[in-house]
């Protein structure tokens, strides 16, 4: 089964290993997880600036999406 991540964007259901809040506040951690995953060139921003509200954590991959958590799970859930 694939999960509409928002933008055009479908990805595997079994490459996800997180589904995470970043609506604000976002903890520290998770800015530098955000942070490296930049560096590392492993992060996909589908979502216009300032409208990101899930991380999805992927085997290879983060992508920033602009469907909120909760959304993504029910998605998720209902393959």
């Amino acid at each position: 089964m694939y999960v509409h991540l928002g933008n055009n964007y479908i990805i595997s259901f079994s490459d996800i290993i997180a589904i995470l809040n970043i609506e604000p506040p976002i903890s520290h951690d998770l800015k530098d997880v955000i942070d490296m995953a930049r560096i590392e060139r492993s992060l996909v921003n589908i979502s216009e600036k300032g409208k990101e509200k899930a991380l999805v954590i992927c085997n290879n991959k983060l992508y920033l999406s602009p469907i909120s958590s909760n959304t993504l799970y029910k998605r998720a859930a209902n393959r």
